[in-house]
Formats: structure tokens, C-alpha cells, sequence
């Protein structure tokens, strides 16, 4: 299990019905198993071939009845709500648009691989409330991972939208060196010559704030 998904799970917590979408190789899903923490898991993939691995490494829960793959989008074909839902590794504009199409789960983990403010935003909007909300790293790349529950209601204000709250009131080395890498990214993006006066701006905007952010988290270290 790759430090990724090691990360991922120590987020995962006790319930009755979890499901694990978009599931892959169904590690997390074996974690709940090992770990007690569920009693009926659905996994669910929109690739056949992806199931079937997950579906082979929990063979014994599949036999059992505990363990029920589903060939489908998202949260589709899933009969039942559930406790703990866990979409990690697709882009949030995807996530938003498996969440979207019905109520939120009761709690829920998530982690975009990009478009993570698009997630906070569709999230509050839907009057979810998140519990943590950080970037950690694992082999010189940066993932966020979002963990809320779907009722209590929350407020962003627009620097907790981009960067994340968790970020910001308690920032790590992993937020750091991702703000520092985003600025490397910026100063290559201005030196391009057909960089157009909007994108440009946009592009000015993004790396002032992060120079700004890194210049405070900085200071207080």
C-alpha cells in the first residue's frame, strides 16, 4: 500500500455500510475489513477490469455477502446509504459530479487529484460540514484530502476555498513545499510568450498569493 492510501485510510472510521468508489485494487475497502470497522462494504468502479481486482483481493467478503462490487458510475446502483462514502484519486469536477446526482453521503472522505476548491465549494453549497481539510505529500507529489459529514453546515471564506482551512490555520512542511512548488509552476507559466493578458493577470493574482501565504507561514515558523 503506497503512502497515499496508507494516509487515506488512517481517515476512515467505524460504520455500517461503507462504500468505496471509484475503488481500483480495493486496499481501502481491505483495510475496513481488517480493522472491524465495517459491516457491509459496496466497491464500485466504471471499469469491469478494475472491480475484478478489487473483487479478487476481497474474495473471501464477496463469498461472505459482506462485500457487494458494483459495475457503475459513482454512487449509481448502490441500493442502500451509506455511512461512510470514500472517492479518492479522480478529479474534482468528477467527484462533484458523482456527489451531485444525490443526497450526500452521511460522512464522506474524499481526495481530488485536482480542482480541489471546485470540492469545497460544491460541498458548502450542499450545506456539508468538513472536519479536515489538508494537502499531505507522497513522492514528490501533493494530494488533498477532505473529510466531512453531510449535515452542519460550514462556511469557506475564499482563501479556505483555494488552499484549504486546515492549511491555513495549521500549516505543514507538505503545504509549504506544495505552495513553493506552485510558485516554480507560476514563474514558468509568465515566462511563456504567448501568454495572454487575462491568463496572464490570473496567473500574476495566483502567484502573489502564495507568495503572501509562504511569506506568513514563514515568519511564524
Amino acid at each position: 500500500m503506497t503512502r497515499r492510501l496508507e494516509i487515506i485510510c488512517s481517515h476512515l472510521f467505524s460504520c455500517n455500510v461503507f462504500a468505496d468508489i471509484g475503488c481500483d485494487h480495493g486496499y481501502c475497502t481491505q483495510f475496513m475489513f481488517r480493522k472491524a470497522l465495517c459491516k457491509k462494504a459496496y466497491i464500485s468502479d466504471i471499469s469491469a477490469g478494475s472491480l475484478q481486482k478489487a473483487a479478487h483481493l476481497l474474495e473471501k467478503e464477496v463469498k461472505e455477502g459482506s462485500c457487494i462490487p458494483i459495475v457503475a458510475n459513482g454512487l449509481e446502483g448502490i441500493p442502500e446509504p451509506c455511512d461512510l462514502a470514500l472517492i479518492a484519486g479522480m478529479g474534482g469536477e468528477e467527484i462533484i459530479s458523482i456527489l451531485e446526482k444525490f443526497p450526500l453521503p452521511e460522512a464522506f472522505v474524499l481526495q481530488p487529484m485536482k480542482n480541489s476548491e471546485k470540492v469545497r465549494s460544491f460541498l458548502i453549497g450542499r450545506g456539508a460540514s468538513i472536519d479536515r481539510d489538508y494537502t499531505f505529500e507522497d513522492g514528490g507529489k501533493f494530494y488533498d484530502l477532505i473529510v466531512g459529514r453531510a449535515v452542519g453546515g460550514d462556511e469557506y471564506d475564499a482563501f479556505e476555498l483555494r488552499y484549504g482551512r486546515d492549511n491555513l490555520k495549521s500549516p505543514t512542511q507538505a503545504f509549504l513545499n506544495k505552495l513553493r512548488h506552485d510558485q516554480k509552476n507560476y514563474r514558468t507559466a509568465l515566462s511563456a510568450p504567448n501568454l495572454s493578458g487575462a491568463r496572464r493577470e490570473d496567473v500574476l493574482k495566483k502567484l502573489y498569493e502564495s507568495e503572501v501565504i509562504t511569506d506568513a507561514i514563514e515568519n511564524d515558523l
